[in-house]
């Protein structure tokens, strides 16, 4: 059965596989690792932890097990299509005008095509799903700042504002901290109205391995507390980047939660800092500089926590939220994710994080407007629509990042 809601037509579904999901693993840049070797395999089928991880109170697949004809299927190869008959929306467009608040520079990243071109076609795209404006997170300071800059903001000032970097060099020289400031006035100067995004996955915003434990310069470090203070008094918000989907640090084994392709990110039996001990920086960070807007993106990598992370909402009023790239646990949790975005529709922004593809988009407003059931999405479980009312989306799509980001 079909549904046309506002005269849309039917839907081919979420196409975020294709080239966005490309864009998106290569915006993230995770370091290459070793193989990692698979443990010696056991029986599984008898082990009574791993019957209630696989099937909660059933306690069994209900017929008996034994050999079968996809023995021989890979795990990463699986890819089941559905039987289930469900209703299909297709949302050409956004339903209001959308602000996207986490992009990078991928133009840059597309082979074979002249970054001008590829910019073009963007515009276009943007101009087709209904995004008024994005927001390029460039992590970028000095000259490649400055050529930012002239590609985006002298040719389309309307259509992008840039969030400048951090300056990274010399962080365990004493005159670091001025460097720093002195950097962001600068950029700033040049057009920059935030700052991100600032990454952290264990081993510092320099993500350097390299230092020693000590060395490493956190977010709630002594050393860049200027630097905050600083954002404050340009009243421009902070993109903060902190931990990662917490599965990143459990073992990839027959309990991981994530998609084998997710695994490029995992940090399991690495010597950088935790999962926990990461997200412990935030409150100290927001009850340390309570004047500095800080957007903690992809649901703060608390998306599978809505309880700790509204928690955390209510006692610090200036920490904000993008949803960017984390269209994977809204839409498995639909109706707590709904009542959380209603609860804080003052606080959350729109985000993508995954590039420049027209399906992708699509994707995001059929996962937010629409009631649609069972829909694929980028990992192996199934999505579910949030169908959120007008009044939560305008706030989700513009009208917070009207009113925190820098506009002058």
């Amino acid at each position: 059965m079909k549904k046309n809601r506002r005269g849309f037509l039917k839907s081919a579904g979420w196409m975020g596989l294709g080239a966005s999901s490309l864009s998106y693993l290569q915006g993230c840049n995770p370091e290459r690792k070793e193989e990692v070797k698979a443990p010696i395999s056991k029986e599984w089928t008898s082990d009574p932890e791993w019957l209630k991880v696989r099937y909660g109170a059933w306690s069994g697949p209900g017929v008996p097990l034994g050999p079968g004809p996809m023995d021989d299927v890979l795990l990463k190869d699986y890819a089941p299509r559905s039987s289930l008959v469900t209703e299909e929306t297709y949302i050409p467009k956004a339903k209001l005008p959308v602000i996207d608040v986490h992009l990078h520079h991928y133009p840059a990243r597309i082979q074979g095509k002249r970054p001008r071109k590829a910019l073009e076609e963007w515009l276009k795209t943007m101009d087709e799903v209904g995004i008024e404006k994005s927001i390029i997170l460039t992590v970028a300071t000095g000259s490649l700042f400055d050529t930012m800059v002239d590609f985006y903001l002298n040719s389309y000032p309307d259509r992008f504002q840039l969030f400048c970097g951090i300056e990274k060099s010399d962080i365990d020289k004493p005159e670091y901290p001025e460097k720093a400031v002195k950097e962001l006035q600068r950029c700033f100067e040049m057009g920059a109205r935030g700052v991100g995004e600032v990454t952290d996955k264990g081993y510092g915003i320099t993500g350097d391995p390299r230092l020693s434990p000590d060395e490493r310069l956190h977010i709630d470090d002594a050393r860049i507390d200027p630097f905050w203070r600083k954002c404050a008094e340009l009243k421009i918000p902070v993109n903060l980047h902190l931990a990662d989907h917490p599965s990143s640090w459990q073992p990839p084994d027959v309990f991981q939660e994530r998609t084998p392709i997710f695994q490029q990110f995992n940090q399991y039996g690495n010597d950088g800092l935790g999962y926990d001990e990461l997200l412990a920086f935030l409150p100290r960070l927001l009850s340390k500089h309570p004047n500095t807007t800080f957007i903690a993106c992809h649901l703060a990598n608390l998306g599978n926590d809505l309880g700790r992370l509204g928690q955390t909402l209510e006692n610090h009023p200036n920490l904000y939220l993008d949803i960017s790239a984390r269209d994977y646990e809204i839409g498995r949790q639909p109706r707590a994710a709904a009542r959380f975005l209603s609860q804080y529709s003052d606080r959350v922004l729109f985000g993508t994080d995954m590039g420049m593809d027209k399906g992708m988009y699509q994707g995001w407003w059929r996962l937010l407007e629409s009631a649609d059931e069972h829909m694929p999405g980028r990992s192996w479980w199934k999505y579910y629509g949030l169908e959120l009312p007008d009044s939560v989306l305008e706030k989700l799509y513009r009208n917070n990042a009207l009113e925190i980001l820098n506009w002058t």
